[in-house]
């Protein structure tokens, strides 16, 4: 293992937790040594790591790094803004996050899913018990509530555009050098790892070359109701299917505090994704007519893991890996999970920053304990989108599922706590024949079902 001393010019400004440096107190610029071998221990300094994008992924990440004992620096080049996004979470992010409840807008304890030919199935109303609901929040709200908190855990916040990134050779324990942008002062920072979270348009991907993958796009306007229309949406969240609001996902309204998000997603006909949103205006015209479009927002998703998520001393979480759930289009939980598991994977590798880690420590720590515990998951998901999504005779069968009142339990238990639901057997088993019985409605080629053997 080569040992290295590296000595450079670098200029970068730490914002330190919960503070802003104004221009006399910052840093002049100075030299920093570096001296790491790969997998060894560092001497007289801490493990020092940059997370690119301040969204749910990399907050958690620089959050569990800071926390951890890992010298971190949170990259965001836009905090005032935030990734269009229906805004709901799991029940089981309250806790396992520690979100504040005054973060959360509305209680949805009430959903419709909408057929093609506008059959209603009432989804919740009847199987969710009294404490339960779906926790629906605005991401600027939520993104800035965690950027916060990592900041307070010691992670230092840079408000800056990364411009590029030098990338050391295969297997050597240099320094990665992130060339940046603040206030258009050219500045530049030397780490020794990278956690990517940086979108689904992944700088830090395309630069450890990640591979490429499918994007969908989703699109939605923010509408202020009058009051009466609103309070129709005080606790209810609204889903509808069909080949007018999308070909291969759904249209949505869901509540916020004040107004209503109203869109819809799609991956294979993304050039017509106004179209679509003209289908859903067209289907809820009389529950938001007086409403004001306040936002208009779209914004590319990932539809499926990239093929290579570490390479090097790099890591990528959320939305950068490709962690978004098909069929739901869930990310949000999944972009925060990862980025934790991926700070607490190299903290536990480095001996909380004591350490230099490698790609095989990342591997180990990170992506296979991801893989072990999701990848079943993402798959079966993908599965049902291609069964229910792909026509409107799948999605008549989708929607007369979800009137079972079991399907409608287990849905919730697998969705709120994010673990696999418990259920009565013989339930179990009528389940799967009625599950087969609308497989085979919808035609289901050998193709699909092969997906089924994970």
């Amino acid at each position: 293992m080569a040992a290295l001393a590296l000595t450079q010019n670098l200029r970068f400004t730490p914002t330190p937790p919960l503070k802003t440096l104004k221009q006399h107190q910052r840093p002049n610029p100075k030299t920093l040594k570096i001296t790491a071998s790969s997998s060894s221990r560092l001497s007289g300094r801490k493990l020092r790591a940059a997370v690119i994008g301040g969204g749910p992924a990399g907050s958690s990440a620089a959050e569990a790094l800071a926390a951890g004992g890992v010298e971190t620096y949170l990259f965001e080049r836009s905090p005032s803004t935030a990734k269009p996004c229906g805004g709901a979470i799991p029940l089981c992010m309250i806790d396992e996050f520690s979100i504040p409840l005054h973060l959360v807008d509305r209680h949805v304890t009430r959903m419709k899913i909408i057929s093609p030919s506008n059959l209603t199935v009432d989804f919740g109303s009847k199987t969710l018990k009294s404490h339960e609901y779906i926790p629906m929040l605005r991401r600027e709200v939520l993104d800035s509530f965690l950027r916060s908190r990592a900041q307070s855990n010691g992670a230092h916040f840079i408000t800056g555009l990364v411009t590029d990134i030098e990338v050391p050779d295969s297997y050597s324990s240099k320094p990665y050098v992130i060339h940046h942008t603040v206030n258009n002062c050219k500045r530049s920072l030397a780490v020794d790892l990278i956690v990517g979270a940086d979108g689904a348009n992944s700088k830090v991907a395309k630069i450890i070359d990640a591979g490429n993958y499918s994007c969908a796009i989703a699109f939605q306007e923010r509408i202020k109701l009058p009051d009466e229309k609103m309070e129709y949406y005080h606790n209810l969240a609204e889903m509808y299917v069909g080949d007018d609001v999308s070909p291969d996902f759904y249209a949505w309204v869901f509540p916020k505090c004040d107004h209503v998000a109203v869109g819809t997603g799609t991956v294979c006909a993304k050039q017509n994704i106004k179209v679509y949103q003209r289908g859903i205006r067209e289907r809820v015209k009389e529950k938001i007519k007086g409403g004001k479009v306040i936002k208009v927002e779209a914004h590319p998703i990932p539809e499926h893991p990239r093929p290579r998520r570490v390479r090097g001393r790099v890591a990528l979480v959320g939305d950068a890996a490709g962690y978004v759930t098909k069929c739901s289009g869930e990310g949000i939980y999944f972009a925060a999970k990862s980025g934790k598991m991926c700070g607490e994977a190299i903290v536990k590798a480095s001996e909380g920053g004591e350490k230099m880690v490698s790609e095989e420590d990342l591997k180990r720590e990170y992506l296979r304990e991801w893989d072990k515990k999701y990848v079943n998951t993402f798959r079966f998901l993908d599965l049902l989108q291609r069964v229910f999504y792909g026509s409107d005779v799948g999605r008549e069968a989708l929607v007369e599922l979800c009137g079972d009142e079991y399907v409608q339990r287990m849905t919730f238990d697998s969705y709120l706590y994010k673990k696999l639901a418990s259920g009565h057997r013989w339930d179990d088993v009528k389940m799967v024949l009625n599950s087969f019985g609308t497989f085979m409605r919808c035609k289901v080629v050998g193709r699909e079902m092969e997906a089924l053997r994970l």
